[in-house]
């Protein structure tokens, strides 16, 4: 009689020997306790530690444009790297549990940090819903649902939205980024009694020049007492 592994093996999860779940960077199979990543590849994440240091390179690109709260990066991203492949994963190919993943362990860092602690809603940056229609989800609503997690605050995807479908910022310049979005977002008619005198953060997937972010502001930063916060999984090294 030959005995099956899951007997003969018990530590084995019985459900993943009959469907391997495998990490979403190097492919292989996830163990007990593993979660999207392997923990091999979950420690080769390139982290900044941003959230730990005031004036840091993502709170310079604002400085001057708009008077943030405080802002922070997850991440490094470079060009053809692990975390590069990571967000593509994210927005083009359906796998939205990696930006809740991400989000949870980025949610555990912010809330070490007295500038993120006290963050009552988190506010991911809005797609117009024809993307969201051609892409299944705002893979930032992802991100935030993962901060949410691991932070002592609520998502609100509804107080901020996007009103014109513009076009991807891939290649364009700053100027041409920021004529992009300068005009396109607005708020909900519920937002300025709801966020009034409230801490937010304000969540995108990767900040590069910072427009996206600026044209939110201009619309959040009209709610009296609002204090505003800026998080993103990744941003270029620089």
């Amino acid at each position: 009689m030959v005995i099956p592994d899951f007997i003969r093996v018990p530590f084995v999860d019985l459900f993943n020997l009959v469907f391997p779940v495998n990490c979403e960077y190097c492919g292989g199979n996830l163990k007990k306790g593993e979660e999207t990543l392997c923990s091999f590849c979950e420690y080769q994440l390139p982290e900044t530690n941003y959230h730990l240091t005031p004036d840091n390179p993502v709170e310079t690109i604002f400085w001057g444009r708009i008077p943030l709260y405080s802002a922070a990066s997850f991440l490094h991203y470079q060009k053809g790297e692990m975390v590069q492949q990571l967000i593509h994963q994210l927005k083009y190919h359906g796998k939205g549990h990696i930006g809740i993943y991400l989000g949870q362990l980025f949610g555990q860092h912010l809330m070490q940090s007295q500038r993120f602690s006290t963050v009552q809603y988190i506010i991911p940056v809005p797609l117009h819903w024809k993307k969201i229609k051609k892409r299944g989800y705002n893979q930032s609503e992802k991100i935030a649902e993962g901060l949410a997690m691991n932070m002592d605050a609520l998502k609100d995807c509804k107080s901020l939205e996007r009103k014109v479908h513009s076009a991807t910022q891939t290649k364009k310049s700053r100027y041409e980024r920021w004529e992009n979005v300068k005009s396109i977002f607005t708020l909900n008619e519920t937002a300025v009694s709801k966020l009034e005198n409230t801490h937010i953060l304000l969540v995108d997937d990767v900040i590069t020049t910072g427009a996206t972010i600026e044209g939110c502001y201009l619309q959040l930063g009209k709610i009296p007492g609002i204090k505003i916060s800026v998080a993103s999984l990744a941003c270029p090294l620089i």
